[in-house]
C-alpha cells in the first residue's frame, strides 16, 4: 500500500485510489457529531443555495453552513459541533456547506473509494481503509494551504495508524497550538465558533465509525459505517 499526501482543492482534484478528504476544524468533525447524535446521513454540497434547495427536497433536513468561516444569515446552525450537540438531529439529514471540507469532497473525481476524515474518527477510518488493502491511499489535508496545521497532523496520524506505527498526536498538534489562530479560536471570540468547538474537534478517536462518501441521485451522501459494514 502506497500512501501519498495532498493538500487543498488542487490536491482533491488530483487525488486517486482510496481518498480521504480531511477537515478537522470543523466540517468532518461536525459530520461525525451529527451522526453520533442520531442523524441518518449528511449531504455535502458546494454552495449555500444548493444546500437550501436540497433541504427543501428532503424529509426532516437541517442545514449547517458557513461562508469564509462565518455564520450564514437565515441558517441558525453554523459549522459547529457544539451547536450540533445542542440540536435535535435524531433521524434527520444534515445538509452541510463549508468553505473547505465540503468543497474538497465535491472536487474529488478520481477516487475508487472516498472517505471524509477528521480526528474524531481517525482510527475507525484507518481500519476501514485497511480492510480493503488498497494499492494507493491519498490523504488530502484541506486546510494545509490555509495554514491550518491540524489537517496535516490528522493525515500523519492516519498514516501512522495504517502503517502500524501510531504517532504521538500531541506532538503532531504542537504546530497548531503555537498559532495565533488557535489562541483566537479557543478564546471563543469568532462568530458562530464557540470555544468548545476546538476541544470537540481534537478529541481523537471519539467515535468508532468511518464516514464513507457516495453519490446517488440527490448528490453526495456521507454516512457513518462500522468497519464490518464498509464495502
Amino acid at each position: 500500500m502506497r500512501i501519498v499526501h495532498a493538500s487543498g482543492l488542487a490536491g482533491a482534484r488530483s487525488a486517486a485510489g482510496t481518498v480521504v478528504v480531511i477537515d478537522v476544524i470543523r466540517a468532518f468533525s461536525v459530520s461525525a457529531y451529527a451522526l453520533a447524535a442520531g442523524a441518518r446521513e449528511c449531504r455535502l454540497v458546494g454552495d449555500v443555495e444548493e444546500a437550501r434547495s436540497l433541504a427543501v427536497r428532503l424529509d426532516r433536513a437541517v442545514i449547517s453552513a458557513e461562508v469564509d468561516g462565518l455564520p450564514v444569515e437565515g441558517i441558525p446552525l453554523s459549522n459547529s459541533p457544539t451547536m450540533v450537540l445542542e440540536a435535535d438531529l435524531g433521524d434527520r439529514t444534515l445538509v452541510q456547506r463549508t468553505s473547505s471540507g465540503t468543497q474538497g469532497i465535491v472536487a474529488v473525481t478520481g477516487a475508487e473509494r472516498l472517505f471524509a476524515g477528521s480526528l474524531v474518527v481517525a482510527s475507525a477510518t484507518a481500519r476501514a481503509i485497511l480492510a480493503h488493502a488498497p494499492a494507493l491511499v491519498t490523504l488530502v489535508a484541506m486546510g494545509e494551504d490555509l495554514h491550518h496545521p491540524e489537517d496535516r497532523a490528522c493525515a500523519e496520524y492516519l498514516e501512522g495508524l495504517m502503517q502500524g506505527r501510531p504517532s504521538q498526536l500531541e506532538g503532531l498538534l504542537q504546530t497548531l497550538y503555537a498559532t495565533e489562530r488557535y489562541q483566537r479560536l479557543t478564546a471563543g471570540t469568532s462568530p458562530g465558533f464557540p470555544a468548545s468547538d476546538v476541544e470537540l474537534c481534537l478529541a481523537a478517536d471519539r467515535f468508532d465509525f468511518a464516514m464513507p462518501v457516495a453519490r446517488d441521485e440527490l448528490g453526495l451522501k456521507l454516512t457513518g459505517v462500522q468497519q464490518e459494514e464498509v464495502r
